[in-house]
């Protein structure tokens, strides 16, 4: 994929040269949803360092629009659903920073939308050290879930911003600081790894009844013969009461 000139975002293609889709806030996803288009390794030559996976592998059945329960919206989060502890919506504004302690996560956060042939706009490789959120979707800490996306790793950078995603766990956290000035601080439900011929489309971009985050890389095996990672990695996580 060669980086494109465009400074906020640039096309995020996928396995088979497929663009993922959105239509409105809900977004429809090919067979390759990330692609290309989040990472940079497809530029290197020789071994480059693989990423840690997360311990789930979700495998190739996922729960799509059919799903019921915690389960359609919160994988992994019947705790909070047991205790009632559902924490109030903030009000919408634009994300700025994404902090994960664990992973030493600290990263400026850029708005992207859809190109005019409808894909999803992805952070340039130039700044693979920045991540993306999804604007057209929730805003994190609005209730629904607000998706934010990220490279794995860069023909320049090397590791990037989101390289070591996979080793995170129920439990962390991750804070998101808003232009409003209030930071939403959300607890990691749990960490999968999907094959990209079955991204979870519903359970990323679909609606939620409390504030949830989606945060998306590659990950797996690189794939030599098409320059690709084959898996995406998903954060799913809840904001805190």
């Amino acid at each position: 994929m060669v980086p494109s000139s465009d400074v906020t975002a640039t096309r995020a293609g996928g396995r088979h040269g497929r663009p993922w889709r959105a239509a409105g806030a809900a977004v429809v996803v090919t067979l390759a949803m990330i692609g290309a288009g989040m990472i940079g390794a497809s530029l290197q030559t020789g071994p480059a360092p693989r990423p840690p996976q997360p311990q789930a592998q979700a495998g190739p059945e996922v729960p799509g629009p059919t799903a019921t329960g915690d389960d359609a919206t919160n994988p992994g989060d019947g705790e909070h659903a047991a205790q009632g502890d559902v924490p109030v919506g903030l009000d919408r504004a634009a994300p700025t920073t994404i902090e994960i302690p664990r992973i030493g996560v600290n990263a400026t956060i850029m708005s992207l939308g859809t190109n005019p042939d409808g894909t999803v706009q992805v952070p340039p490789l130039e700044q693979a050290d920045q991540a993306g959120w999804y604007e057209p979707g929730a805003s994190p800490g609005e209730t629904g879930n607000a998706v934010i996306v990220g490279h794995v790793d860069s023909a320049k950078l090397g590791p990037a911003v989101f390289f070591n995603l996979g080793s995170l766990v129920p439990g962390d956290t991750i804070t998101v600081q808003r232009a409003d000035g209030q930071p939403a601080t959300f607890r990691v439900d749990s960490v999968k790894s999907y094959p990209k011929t079955s991204f979870p489309t519903e359970l990323v971009y679909g609606p939620n009844d409390r504030p949830g985050l989606r945060v998306v890389t590659c990950g797996g095996q690189f794939d030599e013969a098409v320059r690709s990672y084959r898996d995406n990695v998903v954060v799913f996580a809840t904001l805190a009461a």
